[in-house]
């Protein structure tokens, strides 16, 4: 016997959306006439009388899949969930990551411009001595340390040239004890002004910059 899709509804109390679903899954016999779906079922007897236990075991094979059908609902909700969850957290991975690459880029190009400004300072103090060795006589160091006349070209004071080379405090501080041990005692320590000068046009200090 076959009926169609609103007869089968009204008679097993089924939704015509449960009913498609179960045509797409395959769970229903059916067969298309005339772009019209009609479903197999075994005809009803006709002698014996139609009793309420059959109707009964019908509503909780119904409900039954109902609830299946929800829990199958509920688990792919779940898994969606889940990959959502999953992307999100990678979208968010790869941001951090690149703002940390670009604060980076920031930093290092910060490094190398206060490296720069340095380097031009050192460079300026530097054609500043070399202006002034032209302009008036050098001063006889009160120690006996400096000759007199002695070119500036080369020379810089000890702290500004550790700035440029970008010595740390505690480099810093290491270098200008050694200076102050060896002055009296080492020719190439002199002082000017209360600093310790550099003259690297007439000295090898490699051993008292060491790092």
């Amino acid at each position: 016997m076959q009926i169609t899709i609103d007869e089968y509804a009204n008679r097993f109390k089924m939704s015509k959306e449960m009913i498609r679903a179960k045509l797409r899954a395959g769970r229903l016999p059916h067969t298309v006439i005339d772009g019209t779906t009609y479903i197999s079922v075994e005809a009803p007897a006709t002698t014996a009388p139609r009793q309420s236990t059959p109707q009964r075991t019908t509503a909780g094979a119904v409900i039954m899949m109902y609830q299946k059908e929800n829990a199958e609902l509920k688990r792919k909700i779940e898994e969606l969930e889940t990959k959502i969850d999953h992307l999100i957290g990678d979208k968010e991975q790869m941001l951090r990551e690149e703002r940390d690459r670009i604060e980076s880029i920031y930093v290092s190009r910060d490094e190398q411009l206060k490296s720069f400004l340095e380097l031009v300072n050192a460079k300026l103090v530097q054609e500043g001595l070399k202006l002034a060795s032209h302009t008036e006589a050098t001063e006889t160091a009160p120690f006996g340390d400096i000759p007199a006349a002695q070119p500036l070209s080369e020379q810089i004071e000890l702290f500004r040239y550790l700035e440029a080379k970008h010595f740390s405090s505690s480099e810093t501080k290491t270098v200008k004890k050694r200076f102050a041990k060896a002055y009296g005692s080492d020719i190439r320590v002199i002082q000017q002004n209360g600093e310790f000068i550099l003259d690297f046009s007439k000295y090898d200090y490699s051993d008292l910059l060491a790092r």
